[in-house]
């Protein structure tokens, strides 16, 4: 396989949409759809009326058909719902999660890499979160199902995908180790998924699976030497990803210190040493901060295989971000008076995340404060061991009583965001509660924002994921993968 020199940044909720992924692809680089949360959007898409018929077509493939029916008949709404009904909620994942969520979750994954690959020989990938542990092992089949080329993982240490990967090619069973605050070295806590309960007789319907090649995304060279030496599985890569990057960024690295705007401070500790990098002798990728074609020619000359570029695509027509507020913040874009912030205390998670600064989003003090809180998904709660030895589950951006009541501080409530439903709705699809609230988005983009006028043609805010290739490959066009 060829590799790619760009790859599409996986960004979630449905951002990096099958219809990016796609245009990416048939371009000849690496599309990537994100996998995470992808349930909930299949729900709002079935909800929303599905009215270009794409995701039934896709749907129409899954090779078990009486698991769709169930789907359709729980979720979708002829034309569409009424704008102003809430979506159904999906139950959050636990432990012991119910077949349902399960096959939805495969489901979903399944859907998104099908319409990503369809029609054409191009490559497609799809990014996970290590921080968001229980839907992974449905994500995976579901996204394996469908024939995705490439895995990439980032937000935490991912030791455990490749040897998942390895298994379900032959759909084994597979369990995934989670982490629990408050376990001690003797417990064991997985999530378990078994793919001929799921769907009996998978084996025999489709044969064994294409094994996609896993590229964790990392920061460190310490943390690529250990996946090395401690991943189940094989490795075919890094994406090294810098500290500019939208979404979560890692922690700096030893004390952490910060700046008047209460941005943490990275230092030359957070650099990663590429000559050290080749000397590991797989192929990496560089990002944060490379959505530029003079960048993409200094890392290859740098021994990379290319970079990693997502705010300049997240932007692009073919985007999942919704209509409005890409068009806003492309006309702050030109009018140079875009802000991106590295806040520290915004995701659950406690990473860092980057906020885009706009008006009437969850970035603004008042918007963030008018909301009540509410945990109605769960994709970022984390899993607790309690005083009697059963296991929780809290968020940091729950009811402060309740986060408070499992265990939890209040300290670490103080400015998180709910990054579930404020992601879902900068793709589209806002929750709409009982007394009409409607929530409200976040958006997060790399500190490269500033510069994506480069991209945009003629000073219009209207650009393609082909411009964005043309742009970036201008300096090595020659190299172009035919």
């Amino acid at each position: 396989m060829t590799l790619p020199m760009i790859i599409q940044g996986g960004m979630g909720v449905a951002i990096s949409n099958w219809r990016l992924a796609k245009a990416v692809s048939q371009e000849g680089q690496l599309g990537v759809v994100s996998g995470t949360g992808m349930s909930r959007i299949l729900v709002a898409r079935l909800m929303e009326g599905d009215k270009e018929g794409h995701v039934r077509r896709a749907l129409s493939h899954f090779p078990f058909q009486d698991a769709i029916e169930r789907i359709l008949d729980t979720y979708y709404v002829e034309g569409g719902k009424d704008p102003d009904a809430p979506y159904i909620n999906v139950p959050a994942y636990s432990l012991k999660p119910t077949k349902a969520l399960d096959i939805l979750t495969i489901v979903a994954n399944f859907l998104e890499v099908f319409l990503a690959k369809e029609g054409h020989n191009g490559v497609v990938g799809v990014n996970l979160l290590e921080k968001v542990q229980m839907p992974n092992l449905a994500s995976l089949y579901g996204a394996m199902l469908a024939g995705v080329d490439y895995v990439l993982m980032g937000a935490g240490i991912p030791m455990q995908v490749a040897g998942v990967l390895d298994r379900l090619v032959n759909h084994e069973s597979v369990s995934y180790r989670v982490d629990v605050t408050g376990a001690t070295a003797e417990d064991d806590y997985r999530i378990h998924l078994h793919p001929e309960e799921l769907l009996p007789g998978i084996h025999e319907k489709v044969g064994p699976l294409k094994r996609p090649a896993f590229l964790p995304i990392i920061s460190s060279l310490v943390l690529a030497q250990a996946l090395i030496k401690r991943s189940e599985g094989p490795i075919q890569g890094f994406v090294i990803e810098g500290h500019i990057a939208g979404g979560h960024n890692a922690p700096p690295r030893g004390t952490v210190t910060y700046n008047e705007l209460g941005e943490p401070i990275y230092t030359s500790k957070d650099s990663v040493d590429l000559d050290k990098m080749k000397a590991l002798g797989l192929p990496f990728w560089l990002a944060g901060g490379f959505g530029h074609p003079e960048q993409l020619r200094n890392a290859l000359e740098k021994g990379a295989a290319g970079i990693q570029v997502g705010t300049a695509f997240a932007y692009c027509e073919e985007s999942g971000m919704e209509s409005h507020n890409k068009q806003r913040v492309l006309n702050k874009v030109l009018d140079e008076d875009i802000v991106v912030r590295t806040n520290a205390v915004a995701s659950p998670t406690g990473f860092p995340f980057k906020v885009v600064d706009l008006e009437g989003t969850m970035s603004e003090q008042e918007i963030y404060e008018v909301r009540n809180r509410i945990c109605d998904m769960g994709f970022l709660r984390t899993i607790y061991k309690r005083p009697d030895g059963k296991i929780g589950y809290r968020c940091a951006s729950e009811p402060v009583d309740d986060y408070v009541r499992k265990g939890g501080t209040a300290e670490d409530t103080e400015g998180r965001v709910c990054l579930c439903n404020a992601l879902g709705a900068a793709a589209g699809h806002p929750q709409i509660r009982k007394d009409g609230y409607v929530e409200k988005t976040i958006v997060t983009s790399g500190n490269d924002l500033v510069n994506l006028k480069s991209v945009m043609k003629d000073g219009t805010i209207h650009y393609s994921a082909r411009d964005v290739i043309q742009y970036l490959m201008r300096e090595v066009a020659e190299l172009q993968p035919q």
